[in-house]
């Protein structure tokens, strides 16, 4: 772990979870913030650990992923720039629902619990901001698992990548931010299934 740069803070500042608080809570939120550098297959945090803080990434690709009775890997979300996740559980101080690690080389921002704990008793308006980035997160939940239930195998892959696009109107390349198999995780797929979907 290091200190954060001054664009780390850039960064952390602009996420959904603390652009709406004036400069100086964000300032003194982050104060004691550190990075975390992760290489691929890298584990942030596993599940059942006690949550000792929350993050925001700033480069790379995480994974939030559950491990089933069946000794399977159910992906619940993959965060990229700009997206932070824990917030709820470090505010209540339980345990991490789920194992987060790196897709590709990443950057995270840590902000221990205990330091959000003692902003918010002096700056109340730290807990609406979590809590109104908790429920965009609920409702981002929400979506996917109609998405799963509703979508076809190839809408969903049209979606995503769709989600990719730079652009709206004309032409464009991308690229795939991962592999496929973490995709057809993701999209609720068999790898089969998203190859098809892929070729059509």
């Amino acid at each position: 772990m290091s200190a954060p740069t001054l664009d780390d803070l850039k960064t952390a500042s602009q996420t959904a979870v603390l652009g709406g608080l004036n400069p100086r809570t964000v300032q003194t939120l982050l104060a004691h913030s550190s990075v975390v550098d992760l290489e691929p297959g890298e584990a942030l945090f596993r599940q059942g650990e006690t949550a000792a803080a929350f993050f925001i990434v700033i480069q790379g690709w995480i994974k939030l992923y559950r491990i089933t009775p069946a000794g399977d890997e159910a992906v619940i979300h993959v965060l990229t720039k700009g997206e932070s996740f824990a917030e709820g559980v470090a505010l209540i101080g339980g345990r991490y629902p789920a194992t987060a690690s790196a897709v590709t080389e990443s950057r995270v921002v840590m902000i221990p619990a205990h330091q959000v704990v003692s902003c918010i008793r002096e700056m109340p308006d730290i807990a609406i901001a979590m809590i109104a980035s908790t429920s965009q997160y609920l409702h981002r939940l929400v979506q996917k698992v109609e998405q799963l239930s509703s979508q076809s195998a190839l809408q969903r892959v049209a979606e995503f990548l769709v989600s990719l696009c730079p652009r709206l109107d004309g032409s464009c390349t991308i690229s795939l931010p991962y592999d496929k198999s973490l995709i057809a995780g993701r999209l609720g797929l068999k790898p089969e299934s998203l190859s098809r979907g892929f070729g059509g």
